[in-house]
């Protein structure tokens, strides 16, 4: 099946999460990661999951879904044990029109999760379109080697560099700045733990 990619600003957003279990904790750690209010529902919570409940970074209702958990939540991911409950959450979103992951079932979702890469505001998303989560993940492998932590804080230069340039340069030398800063030679000298000329003036 073909997608169509997208990057979600969720910040803030309402977001639901079906199980407590280990994969139902990756999912809201990527979601908190990402600056969502999530909401797991689940009799049960990992040790990790409990305590971010009692820090207060996740809202929990210790039961199992029932219809209706579903109204004013902008994304929803169900991740329980039970295919009974993962079609029902399913079919309550569709109704709904909120997008729903379902783990490990790419017939019930409206939206998959692809592997990611994060270096800082570097995101790299890998999909296989569910195909194959495995080789989604040893490509994500591979691209963890080639963008390391350098990115990030080249980025956060990168940031404080346009920040300047957008205020005090005439539009012609910024977009002349801006391609330098983004070019393959820069790529290089980053992944080489060379300080680019551009950046360290």
């Amino acid at each position: 099946m073909p997608y169509y990619p997208v990057f979600l600003d969720i910040k803030g957003k309402r977001c639901l999460v079906a199980g407590g279990g280990r994969v139902a904790e990756r999912k809201v750690l990527s979601l908190l990661d990402a600056g969502a209010g999530v909401t797991v529902i689940s009799p049960n919570l990992t040790k990790r999951l409990s305590s971010y409940k009692e820090k207060g970074f996740i809202r929990h209702l210790k039961r199992n879904y029932r219809k209706g958990d579903l109204k004013g939540a902008f994304l929803a991911i169900s991740a329980t044990d039970s295919e009974y409950i993962n079609a029902k959450i399913a079919g309550e979103a569709d109704n709904l029109n909120i997008p729903i992951n379902v783990v490990d079932k790419p017939a019930l979702c409206s939206f998959i999760v692809p592997s990611m890469v994060r270096r800082g505001p570097l995101l790299i998303a890998i999909s296989t379109s569910g195909v194959s989560p495995a080789l989604a993940r040893s490509i994500r492998l591979e691209l963890e080697k080639l963008y390391g932590k350098e990115f990030e804080k080249y980025l956060k230069k990168l940031f404080e560099i346009r920040e300047k340039g957008l205020k005090k340069l005439p539009p012609g030398q910024r977009r002349k700045l801006f391609k330098r800063l983004g070019s393959g030679d820069i790529i290089r000298a980053v992944r080489e733990g060379k300080a680019p000329p551009a950046v360290s003036d």
